[in-house]
């Protein structure tokens, strides 16, 4: 897998979420202020809500925007079989004879991303299976204790 077309789809996949949460930012802002919005009692919060929700999606506006810019300037290293697994490895495991790829990033973790018929996701050293992955090799088991649950990831590949 080309890892640098697969940050280039990140970074198109965040360029879309960014005008959608722009737009979405506005409508709210323009409902925010909107003579509708006026509380017409004490007890009528719809202006206070539709303020508090601008800001988290101007919140949410800012993080993409940083995230753009990270995704912009990276240098994703190229990982061999005998390479520890560190910041932009692109991991493939298995678990429970199930496959999944995620892609180590130091920020913007959750994202799932569609690429070449293949779902990775965005993960960080902050998330436990992360946390699990860094520092072991092609072959070896992240273990991830999950409440009474201790999940086995086998280390299939990294890239």
């Amino acid at each position: 897998m080309d890892k640098i077309k697969f940050i280039a789809h990140i970074r198109e996949q965040l360029l879309k979420d960014l005008a959608v949460l722009k737009e979405a930012a506005r409508v709210t802002a323009e409902a925010a202020t909107h003579e509708e919005s006026k509380p017409e009692n004490e007890y009528d919060t719809r202006g206070l809500e539709a303020s508090y929700l601008a800001g988290a999606q101007s919140k949410r506006i800012v993080e993409t925007e940083e995230l753009l810019v990270i995704y912009k300037h990276l240098e994703p290293k190229e990982f061999g079989s005998n390479d520890v697994i560190s910041s932009t490895a692109l991991v493939e495991v298995e678990l429970h004879d199930k496959r999944s790829f995620f892609f180590i990033m130091s920020k913007g973790g959750g994202v799932t991303i569609e690429f070449e018929g293949q779902r990775i996701q965005v993960i960080t050293p902050n998330s436990p299976l992360g946390e699990a992955l860094l520092g072991l090799k092609v072959g070896q088991v992240a273990i991830v204790e999950k409440g009474e649950q201790v999940l086995e990831y086998e280390i299939i590949s990294v890239q």
